[in-house]
């Protein structure tokens, strides 16, 4: 006889941030100390259930629905890095986590959250998005922005994958992009995507605003693990995690060499191990 585990059960919740808005999260597990999850652009909260449950072993984890998608409100007229941060610390007021698990954007802004004053104790980061010598280019945005406006949403969000990793996806044809997003994505995952890429350009902008200002890390005081898969070397948020690891007091740099930079997708029990290790002060679980 076959024992089926059940699945992990999500619980919502929500607060407000110091701008008045409402910021979503989702909670899992209940028997550790509080992790807060912040994703990335491009992402929603849900997206990342399958490593937050494997974080659930060890954690009460708490993922952030960033403002501009799900339950959470909009970006607002004043949308900047201060009102992403600003939602940060309201969920973690709120869950009490002083841990922290970021993915690219999303770990840009939780540097910037902590420079700030969030109270994280240690910080775990895959493939931050912080810009170093340009590495969050802009350039393919003003032609993004004019497609979106046409309704060419698809065209929109293939200039993006083009454009920001010029060194790889940028090197492919856009005939055969279109194979490949056709072949990697389902279509209700294509449309998420497209419909959050309006946002994606701000706040792409916000992070190539603060191009080579990444020194300012050396501030803070928290050990920091800084995680990097096989493009570590070719594109702009692998270099960073690799540059980031000489600025801070206390890091360590761990690869994955078989995983992208959607890691946390593809072997979620593998970057869960790691960063459990790392957050609970443990060693050997997985290098």
């Amino acid at each position: 006889m076959t024992t089926q585990v059940a699945a992990p059960r999500f619980s919502v919740g929500s607060v407000h941030s110091a701008d008045g808005t409402v910021i979503g999260y989702r909670s899992v597990g209940s028997g550790g100390p509080a992790l807060l999850v912040v994703p990335g652009a491009l992402s929603v909260a849900e997206e990342f259930d399958g490593v937050a449950a494997e974080l659930a072993r060890h954690f009460t984890v708490h993922t952030v629905e960033r403002r501009g998608r799900g339950a959470s409100g909009p970006q607002g007229a004043g949308y900047g890095v201060d009102a992403e941060c600003a939602d940060i610390e309201a969920v973690r007021a709120a869950t009490g986590a002083r841990l922290v698990f970021a993915h690219s954007f999303g770990a840009f802004l939780t540097l910037e959250s902590a420079l700030r004053g969030s109270a994280f104790d240690r910080l775990a980061l895959y493939e931050p998005g912080v810009s170093i010598d340009g590495s969050v280019p802009m350039g393919w945005a003003p032609e993004a922005e004019r497609l979106l406006a046409a309704g060419k949403d698809a065209e929109a969000f293939l200039t993006f994958v083009r454009g920001i990793n010029p060194e790889t996806s940028g090197k492919a044809p856009r005939w055969l992009l279109r194979i490949i997003l056709r072949f990697v994505m389902k279509e209700p995952e294509r449309l998420r995507k497209h419909a959050l890429l309006g946002g994606t350009i701000r706040e792409h902008a916000e992070a190539a605003r603060r191009d080579n200002e990444y020194p300012e890390y050396a501030r803070l005081d928290a050990p920091v693990l800084l995680m990097a898969g096989k493009d570590g070397t070719t594109t702009g948020a692998g270099r960073a995690a690799v540059r980031l690891a000489e600025v801070f007091t206390t890091s360590e740099l761990v690869r994955f060499p078989k995983l992208d930079h959607f890691g946390y997708e593809k072997d979620p029990a593998g970057v869960a191990a790691a960063v459990s290790t790392f957050l609970l002060g443990t060693r050997g679980a997985a290098q």
